[in-house]
């Protein structure tokens, strides 16, 4: 039998972005990284659906994550990887990256972009951000 890495996980929440709705915290750190749960286009505090377009949408979507990345000092700087969901890519795609270049630049973190079943809403992200050794704790 193999033994499990003693793996420190920490939670990350704040009441900046919307709380969890089922069984998951809004990030984890671990292993000097810290791993976002997808936030979606819903105003932290009333649940609300934020925006009908693909561009308002985004915003509240890219507002909710900075403020999961700050609740442990960080911004998009720190984000290294992206997984973004589009309901409708073909159709979204392009207003979606107009409003993502505006909170991310170069150099762009890695990025999977996938059509997804959303739902109501349009688009839901997660990313994953380097810690900076001093914030590692």
């Amino acid at each position: 039998m193999s033994q499990t890495p003693n793996v420190l996980r920490h939670e990350v929440s704040t009441t900046d972005a919307p709380p969890p709705s089922w069984a998951y915290s809004q990030g984890i750190v671990a292993n000097g990284f810290l791993f976002t749960a997808g936030q979606t286009p819903h105003d932290p505090l009333t649940d609300e659906l934020v925006g009908i377009s693909i561009q308002e949408q985004t915003t509240r979507t890219m507002q909710n994550l900075a403020a999961v990345l700050a609740a442990r000092g960080l911004d998009f700087s720190h984000v290294v990887k992206a997984t973004v969901h589009l309901h409708h890519p073909g159709r979204d795609a392009a207003g979606f990256n107009a409003i993502y270049e505006q909170f991310i630049l170069a150099p762009f973190p890695a990025r999977t972009t996938v059509g997804s079943f959303l739902g109501d809403f349009l688009v839901e992200i997660d990313v994953v951000a380097v810690l900076p050794e001093s914030a590692q704790g």
